[in-house]
């Protein structure tokens, strides 16, 4: 247990070392949640790791209670949302007003779309027990290997796979690894890697992994531009996953989540998309992006670079808007760089 305030945070300019007063480190440090969560276990990422972006995760959802002051400082910073909001779910997909917005082809490559799920009255993946994520891993792979039609396919344990099947799941972008450092440090990489587990449907348009940072991530993809075809395959499946496991939700922060920073919707929808004439004028393409709500990424995720051309874009917002809300922040701001490139382009 960390007894006293930590030096590394002093030159930190994570939001944990922004918030995290030493004040309210004597007021926190010996509190704890029923699962023995403590205020030194929250911010050890952080510590550890003083380049951190947040560097604050959560053990359980009464983390976010009994860690309040701290808590609630870092969502309002990172979501603009207050300890007064309230989130409001959607996941009907015909509220979603998205036609295919390039039916040609010429410039989306492929869509994704992914919720991150947590399992209700189980600690979350930085203070789980072995015996709880094994018990994760059975239900849930129990439940995805009875989905029939387009959803239906095979569920690949981690820890006893065949290298044929490796070399596939690398192949296909499907396999995840343990965590970088600020997982790691956050103990979201214990008892690697047993029970946790990739499924994936025939078509390889519905991907779900079990127990990596989140205990379950439901993905929706496939290739081009049909984003309501993706979002109506993820709540599908949504769908028939909560008839047999109840999901950790909340009526203030929506989904819950390790990090605060999935916290709400807990979605990310996303396309790679071919846009090099912005890619020439980023000041105009970042104000675009930024009117309609939606981030740049190099095609390799966060902090990467873009190669010929295409980008990831994907919904900023997560918490305090609903997950239609989230996919058509996506699609609106898709529709309004496609029709900039194409004036560039002439």
């Amino acid at each position: 247990m960390t007894e006293k305030y930590p030096d590394s945070l002093k030159g930190s300019k994570s939001l944990l070392a922004k918030y995290l007063t030493p004040e309210m480190f004597e007021e926190l440090k010996d509190k704890k949640t029923s699962n023995g969560f403590t205020l030194s276990d929250a911010i050890n990422s952080g510590v550890q790791n003083p380049d951190s972006g947040i560097g604050v995760y959560a053990g359980d959802e009464e983390s976010y209670e009994v860690f309040a002051p701290l808590f609630d400082k870092i969502i309002e910073d990172y979501h603009g949302f207050t300890k007064n909001d309230k989130h409001i779910s959607n996941l009907n997909p015909n509220d979603l007003d998205a036609l295919n917005p390039d039916s040609n082809g010429e410039y989306i490559l492929s869509t994704r779309i992914r919720v991150g799920r947590n399992v209700a009255d189980i600690p979350l993946g930085t203070a789980i027990l072995k015996d709880q994520r094994q018990k994760i891993e059975k239900d849930v792979s129990k439940v995805l290997i009875s989905f029939s039609g387009s959803l239906a396919g095979k569920y690949y344990p981690l820890n006893n796979m065949s290298e044929a099947d490796s070399q596939s799941l690398i192949a296909e972008h499907f396999l995840f690894k343990a965590g970088d450092r600020f997982l790691e440090a956050a103990g979201l990489n214990k008892d690697w890697p047993n029970a946790r587990g990739i499924f994936h449907n025939d078509d390889k348009t519905f991907l779900v992994w079990i127990n990596e940072e989140d205990e379950l991530r439901i993905i929706s993809m496939q290739a081009g531009g049909d984003i309501k075809e993706v979002f109506t395959r993820l709540t599908t499946a949504i769908a028939e996953i909560q008839k047999s496991v109840k999901f950790a939700y909340d009526e203030h922060l929506g989904f819950i989540t390790s990090c605060p920073t999935n916290l709400g919707t807990a979605l990310r929808a996303s396309v790679h998309i071919k846009l090099p004439k912005l890619g020439e004028n980023m000041d105009e393409f970042k104000s675009i992006a930024d009117k309609h709500n939606v981030q740049i990424r190099g095609i390799h995720g966060e902090h990467s670079d873009s190669e010929g051309g295409v980008y990831d874009i994907s919904n900023k917002r997560r918490l305090g808007v609903s997950e239609v809300e989230c996919v058509q922040d996506m699609y609106d701001g898709v529709v309004a760089l496609i029709k900039r490139e194409k004036e560039l382009s002439l």
